[in-house]
Parts: C-alpha cells; structure tokens; sequence
C-alpha cells in the first residue's frame, strides 16, 4: 500500500511540475498574431495586444510582396508571396494604431489598413 502512495505521489509532484513549467513559458512568450495578405486586404482589419507584452506579427502574402507598418509604433514587416516574415515587439504605449500596407500592390494599395488596439 505505501509504494502506491509514494508512486502517486511522485506522479503528482510532476503533473504539478509540467504545469509549472509550461505555464510559466507561456506567460513569457509572445502573443502570437497571424496575418495573411493579398490585393487589397488583410485576413483581419482589427487587432488587439497589451501594452507592456510582447507580441509576434506573422505576415504572410497570398499572391504579390505586401508589408505592414504601424508607423507610430515603428513596427515593420515585409512578406513575399508564400514565405511568412515575422517582426516581435512590444508595446510602449495603449492606444489605437492604424498599419498600412508598405508595399505598392496596386490600385487598391492605399485600402489596406488594420488598425491594432493595444490596452492597458
């Protein structure tokens, strides 16, 4: 009967273990936001991140190069047609930012806008 307990117990000590671990490497990677592009729009027109916590853009283009830029965060990133580009940063400050697409597409271009709300 104690060689039960003891192997229960131990099995226990390292569920709670795993959890910990995980857990606290979740908490420290970056929010993880995928966007997808192609004439004249993006998979999304609305975002939302945390001031203060990183977070990781991955764009990807369907069909021509197409960028994302929030100018006001100083956040880039330029993707060509079927190879996801990524760019991690972190928030500085809340508010709401409007991206635009960097790279000339076409007549549409200056339609492709996703604004980022990014709260306390």
């Amino acid at each position: 009967m104690r060689l039960k307990f003891i192997g229960q117990t131990s099995l226990l000590a390292v569920g709670i273990g795993l959890f910990l671990y995980t857990s606290g490497r979740a908490q420290n990677e970056p929010a993880r936001i995928e966007i997808s592009a192609q004439r004249f729009e993006y998979s999304t027109t609305d975002i939302t991140a945390k001031k203060g916590v990183p977070v990781t853009l991955v764009l990807t283009s369907k069909d021509v190069e197409h960028g994302l830029k929030f100018a006001d965060l100083d956040v880039a990133v330029t993707a060509k047609k079927g190879e996801p580009k990524q760019v991690t940063f972190t928030p500085d400050k809340a508010g709401t930012f409007v991206g635009q697409c960097s790279m000339f597409c076409g007549a549409g271009h200056g339609s492709m806008q996703i604004t980022l709300h990014v709260t306390e």
